[in-house]
């Protein structure tokens, strides 16, 4: 009886675990967890069970607390769905207008972030969202020809090395070591090398695209930088963190801003630099920049205006009491009817070649062709401006001054409203 008694109480003990699974190549057999023991029934076989029987842990079910817990949880469910389907009435309308310009092939993104649609809702009127839609499809298009582009020349080049053998007699000079010797320059560079202010205090005054410009922009600028020969140590002052630029430039540049080789800061150009040495670049001054000053430090203002917000830049340096200078572009190129304003990369670039070579000639070849239809014959501009010094018993630098200042200082023609007594 008692063999009989200890037999069933291991039938019973294996009942209660589960047999784990099989894991991997291996057969392991653990003891899981024991399994719910209904508590409306007991079997005892004889008085040797009942005396080492384990105490029942069950509890019993409280039907009203259950009750209540499943209609909270009902009601949350409920709640829940109303939420979702009760949306803004702005959300809905959006959605209808993407849904509406897909059905009449406008342009509108396959794909719209979270962070996009939360920008869209942003903008007032149904026009200013058809055009940022727009921008966003073109965007989103240019990105897919780059890719496109990206793998025709990945196919070619693998075709070429198939095609022809490897040159062992000059060796391939690897991008890897070439970004070395860059970054070794710059390292150089931001310790005795020249500074160049880029001002970054203009992100009130721009709109979301021109931000977006100015920040690739910005970007073409640092790699041209990096590859010069003498390259500059760049400045981004006034540079507020979690701004806008700065959310603009983590976005762009990734895990690579914290290791790009600039100085960045949140003070003031004025507060780093003595004003004697800092001269403004802008394109209404009536200076004009005759040459490459090596002990200057000039600012480039971060300023990407679609529509033409003249003088601001200028404005600025004469509030803060600072020497302004503009590039010689009238004297050197026929610009015709094209606008002559240049993109922030194209202006260091100018600077760069000014400080390689010296030549204004050569330095210009920064500005797009598109712009102007040539350069201007230097000989004849030169004794033209020999001329008028002569006559007056001046020298060519004072003639080419007094030149801008008359420009500057022609009558402006007054509105009927306007006070002129003054």
């Amino acid at each position: 009886m008692k063999i009989l008694n200890m037999c069933l109480v291991s039938v019973i003990r294996r009942s209660f675990f589960q047999l784990a699974a099989q894991r991997g190549t291996k057969r392991t057999v653990l003891l899981i967890q024991p399994r719910s023991v209904n508590a409306y029934r007991t079997f005892v076989l004889s008085t040797w069970l009942s005396k080492n029987n384990l105490e029942d842990t069950t509890e019993k079910l409280d039907l009203d607390g259950w009750k209540d817990m499943m209609r909270t949880t009902v009601q949350e469910e409920i709640s829940e769905k109303t939420s979702h389907t009760e949306e803004d009435p702005n959300v809905e309308a959006t959605k209808e207008l993407i849904e509406v310009l897909r059905l009449t092939t406008k342009l509108v993104p396959e794909n719209i972030t979270e962070e996009q649609f939360k920008k869209l809702l942003e903008h007032p009127s149904v026009t200013s969202k058809k055009q940022y839609l727009a921008f966003l499809a073109k965007k989103e298009f240019l990105k897919k020809a780059e890719k496109e582009k990206k793998a025709r020349k990945r196919a070619n080049r693998e075709t070429l090395i198939i095609e022809e053998p490897e040159n062992q007699l000059i060796k391939k000079f690897w991008e890897r070591s070439e970004d070395i010797v860059c970054g070794w320059r710059v390292a150089q560079a931001m310790i005795f090398g020249q500074p160049v202010v880029f001002d970054m205090s203009y992100e009130d005054e721009m709109s979301e695209r021109e931000m977006q410009n100015a920040v690739k922009q910005m970007m073409e600028s640092e790699a041209l930088n990096r590859r010069a020969k003498d390259p500059f140590h760049l400045h981004y002052c006034s540079l507020t963190t979690d701004g806008l630029y700065h959310k603009a430039f983590v976005k762009s540049y990734g895990e690579a801003w914290d290791k790009l080789m600039v100085t960045v800061s949140e003070k003031a150009y004025t507060e780093l630099f003595p004003r004697e040495q800092l001269v403004y670049l802008t394109a209404d001054s009536p200076n004009i920049m005759k040459r490459f000053e090596h002990d200057k430090i000039y600012i480039i203002g971060c300023l990407v205006d679609k529509i033409m917000k003249n003088g601001a830049s200028f404005a600025r340096a004469k509030r803060l009491n600072l020497a302004t200078a503009r590039l010689p572009l009238d004297m050197y190129l026929d610009w015709g009817s094209g606008n002559k304003n240049l993109t922030l990369n194209q202006v260091l670039g100018i600077l760069l070649a000014l400080k390689d070579t010296g030549d204004w000639k050569e330095a210009l070849k920064f500005v797009p062709q598109r712009k102007h239809s040539g350069f201007v014959d230097i000989s004849l501009a030169e004794a033209d401006l020999w001329k008028g010094a002569k006559k007056y018993g001046r020298t060519i630098g004072q003639e080419q001054s007094d030149r801008g200042a008359r420009f500057s200082k022609r009558p402006k023609k007054h509105k009927w409203w306007q006070d002129t007594s003054s």
